[in-house]
């Protein structure tokens, strides 16, 4: 037992002063001859033989391991470890070619095979990293699935959410290893008409992220803001909360500077940051003080009728 912990902090010492930076990782799921690039956010300051927790991000269609740098940087900062994963196939690759082609490729990137996919990718980033030598490091009970838009889905897939086809379920595509889920602009499951049967399955606690003015305007893949509160009230998790930010846009939770407004962009980044770990410290710890702290720093740029936020089912208009 004290070799292990010496070990343990050995390797957290030897990380300490050059894990600031993001570690780009090339993985190959060999099984379904797949690349899965990742990019780990690794703490720079970790108590010697204390595990950390992992928050697990799954991009939105077009984006990369490279996106939402402010989300890893302030999460790691914070002593949690953070790995994006790429999804080939629904990442950047969509916007390249010949822009005629570019509806095809946008429509191909939402069929179910790459739905599948994508929670394919997680779950074996997941394995690979918990197999590593970092994998020692890491809670087991602290795992957390993340993303948005498209990842946000990816997300509630993983989380339990059961999407039938011909009267059965599409996969099994739970994973039980994840213990809690953050999912922003969550977009509806299209053509899908009832969100209960979705995701009445889903019962990990789960924090939903939207804005008044997020719409997806994709042809074909149009959803707006109503959309990502039926989301939240289908969920059947006991333990959820609900933060609309007044105004926004759906890229405004991308590492994108301006859109949703100039002034407002930097705020909503910040508190969306801020919010998921202050949910996860009430959720892992019981902490209500990272909450009742957010709540009073960020409620000028809430939605009215959502604000405050608790862990509490909540209806529009209460």
């Amino acid at each position: 037992m004290l070799l292990r912990s010496l070990l343990l902090a050995l390797l957290v010492a030897a990380g300490a002063g050059s894990e600031a930076e993001p570690l780009d990782i090339d993985w190959i799921d060999a099984t379904r001859e797949r690349a899965v690039p990742v990019r780990l956010y690794w703490p720079a300051q970790a108590a010697p033989g204390q595990r950390v927790p992992l928050i697990v991000f799954s991009h939105g269609i077009g984006g990369s391991r490279r996106g939402y740098r402010y989300l890893g940087d302030y999460w790691s900062a914070q002593g949690y470890a953070s790995l994006h994963v790429q999804h080939v196939g629904s990442d950047g690759q969509v916007w390249l070619g010949n822009p005629f082609g570019m509806a095809g490729r946008l429509q191909a990137a939402a069929q179910d095979t790459e739905a599948i996919a994508r929670v394919g990718d997680i779950r074996f980033a997941l394995d690979q990293l918990l197999k590593s030598e970092r994998g020692a490091l890491i809670d087991p009970r602290r795992l957390v699935a993340a993303g948005h838009s498209y990842g946000a889905n990816t997300t509630l897939l993983l989380a339990g959410a059961q999407v039938a086809r011909q009267g059965m379920p599409l996969l099994d595509l739970h994973e039980p290893r994840f213990t809690a889920a953050i999912v922003i602009s969550a977009p509806p499951f299209y053509g899908e008409a009832d969100a209960g049967a979705i995701l009445h399955a889903v019962s990990i606690p789960m924090l939903h992220i939207t804005a008044t003015e997020d719409e997806i305007l994709i042809p074909g893949y149009r959803s707006g803001a109503k959309d990502r509160l039926a989301l939240f009230e289908a969920t059947g998790s006991a333990t959820k909360a609900l933060a609309v930010f007044e105004g926004g846009s759906h890229s405004i939770f991308t590492d994108r500077a301006g859109t949703g407004g100039a002034a407002l962009n930097p705020k909503v980044k910040a508190a969306t940051k801020e919010l998921a770990l202050a949910f996860l410290s009430r959720v892992f710890d019981g902490q209500d003080e990272a909450l009742q702290q957010w709540n009073a720093r960020h409620q000028g740029i809430l939605a009215k009728w959502v604000r405050p936020i608790a862990l509490a089912r909540q209806q529009p208009g209460s």
